[in-house]
């Protein structure tokens, strides 16, 4: 059986890819809760956080710190939310954490509801993209 998580963190299909490194891979959510938001991916197949070896959660980790600040610096957030759904909560069955500027007056119970499909404008996903790319090399 293939993992689209996987497929997803070793860029097997299109994707938006802001940061990585060996262990992660950091790309856009293809449906935004808003712009900015993010999935770190373990490259190496995990289901559950406590399946990650050190290295792997050391680089999640980072990864969220590196990008909360590129966040905050872009698009000037309320706040972030940083949040792992797994087991039957998990839609890709593979281990991911959303990294999601919030904005004051959102519920954030909107996020885990089901929402109506929505046209995915890849122009902006990539605009997103180049724009997180520059600020992280800044601070790097």
């Amino acid at each position: 059986m293939t993992c689209f998580g996987c497929n997803l963190a070793n860029q097997k299909v299109a994707v938006n890819v802001v940061f990585e490194d060996a262990h992660v891979c950091c790309i856009l959510d293809h449906d935004p809760y808003n712009e900015g938001h993010v999935l770190i991916l373990p490259k190496k197949h995990a289901e559950y956080f406590d399946e990650l070896d050190d290295h792997t959660a050391n680089s999640v980790m980072k990864a969220a710190q590196l990008l909360s600040k590129a966040i905050k610096i872009l698009f000037k957030p309320d706040g972030i939310t940083i949040c792992q759904n797994g087991g039957a909560f998990d839609d890709l069955t593979h281990f991911h954490m959303h990294v999601v500027p919030r904005y004051e007056g959102q519920n954030f119970a909107d996020f885990y509801a089901e929402a109506e499909e929505v046209d995915i404008d890849e122009h902006k996903l990539d605009e997103t993209r180049k724009k997180m790319i520059e600020v992280m090399k800044s601070l790097a």
